[in-house]
């Protein structure tokens, strides 16, 4: 049973699994890296493997996408091809839930992120994950929002369509069924 923060060693055993074999399936994600040296680092961070699972569990399929050198930190994003299915129908932040008048969804991006322990990837790295395949191509992604556009009542959100990656803007009280968010973790 998973207690708050925590997996249970088979819990902690069957996610280390899961990212393995993801991670060998899709070598050009991250080249140049190599599964032991991951899975060790997870494993000294028993805090970052719960984070990995509630990713995994709400449908990120969360993978290895790059190594910080200054930092020596594994750079994890949520790698499914559409918006992670269990964060979707969700407004931006709680300013613009609150603002909303009538049919309020369920919670924010920015809560739900928070909840988890993930960033919402900004708009650079929403280019870096689309520089590693073609994702969102039915849904899009609320992305980490520039304060500008945000005190201006906006939030931005990417998807790809016509084979391009586009990058609009919306009311950040808006919610749609096919709209969620993509996390990113270091580690």
């Amino acid at each position: 049973m998973k207690t708050k923060k925590q997996l249970s060693q088979d819990q902690t055993q069957e996610l280390l699994e899961t990212l393995k074999t993801r991670f060998e399936k899709n070598k050009t994600r991250h080249k140049g890296l190599e599964w032991d040296k991951v899975q060790a680092k997870l494993e000294a961070n028993p805090e970052k493997l719960w984070v990995l699972d509630e990713m995994e569990v709400t449908g990120g399929e969360p993978d290895v996408v790059a190594f910080d050198q200054k930092t020596g930190e594994y750079i994890f994003f949520d790698c499914a091809m559409e918006t992670p299915k269990d964060r979707r129908s969700l407004c931006y932040d709680r300013a613009a839930w609150e603002s909303r008048k009538a049919n309020k969804p369920e919670n924010t991006a920015m809560d739900v992120a928070a909840e988890m322990g993930v960033e919402l990837l900004t708009e650079e790295q929403y280019q870096e994950l689309q520089g590693l395949g073609n994702f969102d191509l039915k849904t899009s992604s609320w992305l980490k929002t520039p304060a500008d556009v945000r005190k201006a009542g906006g939030a931005i959100f990417g998807d790809r369509r016509f084979g391009r990656v586009f990058i609009y803007h919306n009311g950040a009280d808006s919610y749609y069924a096919a709209r969620g968010f993509r996390g990113s973790l270091r580690v």
